[in-house]
């Protein structure tokens, strides 16, 4: 039995198979010389023949996660930088665990001080009637040197004890900032400037929440410090003859 001539069917390419049948294609056919408009041939896909679609697919979404990291990560850079500069407050959450820390003398150049407030941990057991909220004083120093330090945290029954800086080298810290509910020594201040709005400090390189009152000055000593913590920031924390250890007392 003879067989019938091959007739290509609308949409019947191999980048597009179609379901035409050959009366279909005669039909089209007719209509496009009646036209005189010779059908346009159709464009191959823009991934090239032997690209699937799910390859495509695959490439658009990696460029797209790609994209939307990019953001994160500048984020996340820009946050690491500023709190080594100095230029931000303390962003974590605190434990709500207060720890004291004291030192024979520190002497600092370009100091702040201003109120501010911590903040715990949803759900930290240490919230108490607080709301898990804690009204400090900021004091952020540029540059400081520390003799003897001395820091403790009351664990229940034992202290977790950290000294430091005893003997001929002083610890040094840099972009130094302490969150504190209590703070005592014998202070010297060069300098300074007492009322200042908090948004406007330019001493230590932080500036704190705007209307809040706060002071300022090139230089700072304080003898016999203590002071009673709940966070500590630095960009640079060197401890000469460091000693961590267990111990039934505190500094």
């Amino acid at each position: 039995m003879a067989s019938s001539p091959d007739v290509p069917s609308v949409g019947n390419t191999p980048e597009n198979p179609g379901t035409g049948s050959p009366s279909e294609a005669a039909a089209a056919s007719e209509v496009s010389t009646a036209s005189g408009v010779p059908e346009a041939p159709e464009a191959p896909h823009a991934g090239g023949a032997g690209t699937s679609d799910a390859e495509r697919r695959g490439r658009v979404r990696a460029r797209r996660a790609a994209v939307m990291a990019v953001p994160a990560t500048l984020v996340a850079a820009g946050l690491a930088v500023l709190t080594a500069q100095g230029a931000l407050g303390v962003q974590f959450a605190i434990s709500g665990m207060p720890f004291t820390v004291t030192a024979t003398e520190l002497d600092g150049t370009g100091f702040e001080q201003f109120g501010g407030l911590d903040n715990m941990a949803d759900g930290s057991p240490n919230a108490g009637d607080t709301g898990g909220q804690e009204l400090v004083v900021t004091s952020a120093i540029k540059n400081a040197t520390l003799t003897k330090l001395c820091q403790s945290v009351d664990l229940g029954g034992t202290n977790l004890l950290i000294t430091a800086g005893s003997g001929a080298d002083k610890v040094q810290a840099t972009d130094l900032t302490t969150d504190s509910t209590e703070l005592s020594g014998d202070a010297a201040f060069g300098n300074i400037e007492i009322g200042n709005d908090a948004g406007t400090l330019t001493k230590a390189g932080v500036k704190g929440p705007i209307g809040v009152f706060s002071q300022q000055a090139d230089t700072v000593h304080i003898a016999n410090l203590r002071q009673t913590n709940y966070a500590t920031t630095a960009g640079v924390f060197k401890l000469p003859g460091l000693k961590l250890r267990f111990s039934d007392s505190g500094c």
